[in-house]
């Protein structure tokens, strides 16, 4: 193992798996969302038009659009942000601001999901990897960054950025995979 590429040490003293990791746990967890939204989203979206009649109609319907190939159009695109992000942390030792952002969105994208499932009171896809991937990758690595000293404060600017960072590249991998044509 210790020729492994992946488990080979970084120049400041953090393991590759801190920085390939984010991939790594995000493909984990990503792979739980494509495996149940369709199904998800076709038992769940009636009793929440119910629940919550002060959602528009198009949100809905929005929603309801989304079909398995568009969604997993969106996960492979955002798997080439998490990928250039994970790239850019190894090639820095994890000093990248865009790896740090990218961390980050990634815990507090987990918290969101656990928000979601709290707020539904029931399984949302995502909050299944999210307590045992999402939110204990995030942690360890950060503490790994601490560890080496190059893990940049965290100010509350910080943690916009990275709700910011995953909400634009969510809505940007989906509208990319709207794009792409549908097979009839």
């Amino acid at each position: 193992m210790a020729g492994c590429r992946f488990m080979k040490r970084e120049p400041n003293g953090t393991g590759a798996a801190v920085t390939w990791g984010l991939l790594a746990a995000w493909a984990l967890h990503d792979t739980e969302e494509v495996v149940m939204v369709p199904r998800w989203v076709r038992t769940q979206v009636p009793e929440l038009r119910k629940r919550f009649p002060r959602v528009p109609e198009t949100a809905w319907r929005r929603l309801e659009s989304v079909d398995a190939r568009e969604f997993a159009t969106a996960v492979a695109a955002m798997a080439v942000v998490v990928a250039a992000a994970a790239a850019d942390g190894h090639r820095t030792g994890g000093r990248s601001a865009v790896y740090q952002t990218a961390l980050n969105a990634f815990g507090l994208h987990g918290l969101v999901h656990l928000a979601q499932a709290a707020s539904l009171r029931g399984f949302t896809p995502g909050s299944a990897t999210t307590p045992l991937v999402v939110l204990p990758f995030t942690v360890w690595a950060r503490g790994r960054l601490r560890g080496s000293g190059v893990l940049r404060p965290t100010r509350p600017r910080d943690l916009a950025q990275g709700l910011g960072f995953a909400a634009a590249a969510t809505v940007a991998t989906h509208a990319l995979a709207q794009g792409v044509p549908r097979r009839r």
